[in-house]
């Protein structure tokens, strides 16, 4: 009974393996169909021109053959220097045509490379937030990103190899039965153990590489650690070269190993067959040299013959050879098909409703719960949350609470696992996640620090403006950024971040950086998550000072620590344990001398 089930998975899996194949094809064909028509006629045409070349060899040799019995040397060395000449030019023919086709498959290989660049980035950034908060798909990523544009290189070139020895090897095929059945079979029949044996390594190597992902992954963040600029400080701190040395050096070893089992595996089928290979060829040779010495045949045969085994010898190996790595570059391919075929969690709606352009009656969190895919508690529980219109609120709570997750069902990164959310009575399910996006402004407490330049960096926050928009000035004078930019050696051409060799800031000019970025955005909901932890208190004192200023008529959320910045909001939420447990003002809750007043009463007393 196991038998029949393991041969029906491997049909399946062969059919689904065929059908990856096709989907490489298209792949390539899709990237520069132009390329791949100017290589046909190109490789039809050195398919041609190899076997002329055989044939004008076997008349060289039977020229001269012939010419020692001629009388008249210079006429025989005329006819042999006539074939010499026409040989000459059809060896030049098929360099320029091999040029040309090594030519278009570059080009072909570049323009692979840049379409699956394009395809990946194209699908990372419709992707929902969860694929990136999931190991499993993180793995996905890397084989597809390790993997994807060298493996569609060698499509490009197994597939013109495929094409262009089965050119070569049917005109071979051709020239042998004509000369012998049984030639011919013995060079088919001798490699096809070899193509079987190719074509179980190349499931080997793709499952071996498959189970070493995890493991190739770690070993790449443990050679980061050792080696990037964001763990420097605290390598050479806390003295950790040896222990992330040791733990890379460990992997690799392990992984090493596993590598070298499998060649060890290959080593003995591989020299037996190679053996095997031999015998027969030479077997061959010599039963075609038998036929030679009988005088069946001229010298001029004898050596086409014996030229075009050996080069029918060469083509069927490139061939298999060829075919069995368009296998192994399939199953690496099926990673990329696998990222690409990821599906979207948070569906657009099919017919989206436009976001209001100013809020009539507001925010509304209803019996909301929400927990990560990857996790087993719910992160958020029942939670019940109402903004009004020009509102400013506030989320306290400890880490772990719950705080940022509400921000990203807010922003429909994610969606709520039960309950809705609704923005003026309208589920936010109902909105294009753009257009939602759009009406949202907001900075979040890891907000990326962009190697590119000053001003570009605030104008991130809105791409629809110029870059040398006024508005991204008076954004960086709002957040208090200006100051910080003209300082710097070209101002807000600046190049910002050492990765290219540009002026780094410190964490809080920085912060200040990405609030500028919330300031340019011209949203009716803006949001800030911890926006001037790294500021001092009075720095922090005047963002906030100015950002009340601002955004006047405007609906904010604050999230923060800092129990300080938050007694100016109308109205406070406190969280824990993904609950809402309190709501109210400042002195409401103090008044209550709950959860808010302990946290209020901590903090404060560190500053008597």
């Amino acid at each position: 009974m196991a038998e029949p089930l393991q041969s029906s998975t491997r049909v399946k899996d062969g059919l689904k393996r065929i059908v990856g194949l096709r989907r490489s094809i298209a792949l390539v064909w899709s990237s520069q169909p132009k390329w791949t028509i100017a290589n046909v006629p190109l490789l039809l045409s050195q398919g041609v021109l190899e076997l002329v070349a055989l044939y004008l060899m076997k008349l060289m040799i039977d020229a001269v053959n012939k010419g020692f019995g001629n009388p008249d040397k210079v006429l025989a060395f005329d006819q042999v220097a006539l074939v010499i000449g026409v040989a000459a030019a059809v060896a030049l023919t098929s360099v320029v045509f091999r040029a040309l086709s090594e030519f278009i498959n570059q080009a072909q290989g570049f323009a692979v490379t840049d379409h699956i660049y394009n395809l990946l980035h194209a699908k990372s950034t419709v992707l929902d937030l969860e694929h990136y908060e999931n190991s499993r798909h993180y793995d996905i990523f890397h084989n597809a990103q390790q993997q994807s544009s060298m493996r569609a290189n060698r499509v490009v070139f197994g597939l013109t190899m495929v094409f262009q020895n089965s050119i070569l090897l049917a005109g071979i095929t051709g020239l042998l039965f004509a000369v012998d059945w049984r030639v011919a079979s013995v060079l088919f029949f001798a490699f096809i153990p070899s193509v079987l044996v190719r074509l179980k390594s190349a499931r080997e190597e793709y499952e071996l590489a498959h189970r070493r992902t995890p493991s190739e992954r770690q070993a790449n963040y443990f050679s980061a650690i050792l080696t990037d600029d964001i763990h420097a400080k605290e390598l050479r701190l806390f003295n950790l070269g040896d222990v992330f040395m040791r733990r890379f050096r460990e992997l690799r070893k392990r992984l090493r190993k596993e590598k070298l089992e499998l060649a060890t595996r290959r080593l003995l089928p591989n020299v037996g067959l190679q053996v095997l290979t031999t015998v027969l060829v030479f077997g061959s040779l010599a039963f075609i040299a038998y036929g030679a010495v009988q005088g069946t045949t001229t010298v001029g045969d004898l050596v086409m013959y014996y030229l075009a085994f050996q080069r029918g010898q060469m083509y069927l190996a490139l061939l298999l050879g060829h075919l069995a790595y368009l296998y192994e570059d399939s199953l690496f391919l099926t990673q990329l098909y696998e990222f690409l075929d990821l599906e979207k969690k948070v569906i657009e709606p099919a017919r989206p409703v436009p976001v209001p352009r100013s809020l009539g009656t507001g925010i509304v969190f209803e019996n909301v719960s929400f927990d990560y895919p990857s996790g087993e508690r719910k992160v958020l529980r029942d939670i019940n949350l109402a903004i009004r219109p020009g509102e400013k609120i506030a989320i306290v709570g400890d880490n772990g609470s719950g705080k940022t997750t509400l921000i990203k069902l807010l922003c429909r990164l994610y969606d709520p696992s039960a309950g809705s959310i609704m923005l003026d009575d309208i589920d936010l399910r109902e909105f294009a996640t753009t257009d939602l996006r759009r009406a949202i402004s907001i900075v979040f407490q890891d907000y990326v620090h962009y190697s590119v330049s000053a001003r570009e960096n605030i104008w991130i926050g809105d791409i629809e403006l110029a870059t040398d928009d006024d508005r991204i000035t008076a954004a960086a004078r709002n957040s208090g950024a200006h100051a910080i930019i003209e300082s710097l050696g070209r101002g807000y051409e600046t190049l910002l971040g050492k990765r290219f060799d540009g002026e780094e800031l410190s964490i809080g000019e920085w912060q200040k950086i990405a609030l500028a970025r919330a300031y340019l955005r011209n949203a009716q909901i803006v949001v800030l998550d911890e926006p001037t932890s790294a500021m001092d208190a009075q720095a922090e004192y005047q963002v906030f000072k100015n950002f009340y200023e601002l955004i006047k008529g405007r609906t904010a959320i604050f999230i923060s620590h800092r129990l300080s910045t938050v007694k100016m909001a109308d109205r406070i939420y406190v969280m824990e344990d993904g609950r809402i447990v309190e709501c109210g003002t400042h002195e409401e809750l103090v008044c209550r001398r709950g959860k808010y007043a302990n946290l209020f009463e901590l903090q404060a007393s560190s500053y008597r």
